[in-house]
């Protein structure tokens, strides 16, 4: 009797080890409560600059360098949102691809310059044409970037 009890003990703590949350928490203690959506934060960001949010989503990309960002799939189809760390900070494993993270961090923005890309090819095209247009990569084009400093995530 004593053998079967034993079995069933060993079974069932086997069983409950196989079915245990496999997350694995990075950086600093998750304290928000309340999600946010990506897409909310994306059609939005002026109400989130500088605030601290919860995010969720399926992990899109990490940094195959350091670890220092994963790219978070938005609720919404072709939008993500990119979470950085300080190097070495938090190190995200690419293993992480296509599982789900739950990020806290601080929201911001900041912009860049980007070369203007000419409409159609190469620049000579425009003259082929007969166009007057012109190719305009003199001009630079302004891009504004969102991104959430990361503190602390469970994937």
């Amino acid at each position: 009797m004593q053998k079967y009890i034993l079995l069933f003990v060993f079974t069932v703590l086997l069983s409950a080890n196989l079915f245990a949350d496999d997350t694995k928490k990075y950086g600093k203690e998750i304290t928000s409560t309340e999600k946010v959506k990506v897409s909310e934060i994306l059609a939005h960001p002026e109400n989130y600059e500088g605030k601290k949010i919860l995010v969720e989503g399926t992990v899109l990309n990490v940094c195959a360098k350091r670890g220092c960002w994963i790219e978070l799939a938005s609720d919404k189809e072709f939008e993500s949102i990119r979470v950085k760390v300080k190097d070495g900070e938090i190190v995200f494993p690419m293993e992480a691809k296509g599982k789900t993270a739950v990020v806290e961090g601080e929201f911001y923005s900041f912009t860049v310059e980007a070369d203007a890309e000419c409409g159609g090819g190469d620049c000579g095209e425009h003259e082929k044409d007969g166009k007057e247009e012109k190719c305009n990569h003199d001009k630079k084009q302004v891009k504004t970037i969102y991104q959430i400093k990361g503190l602390g995530a469970e994937i």
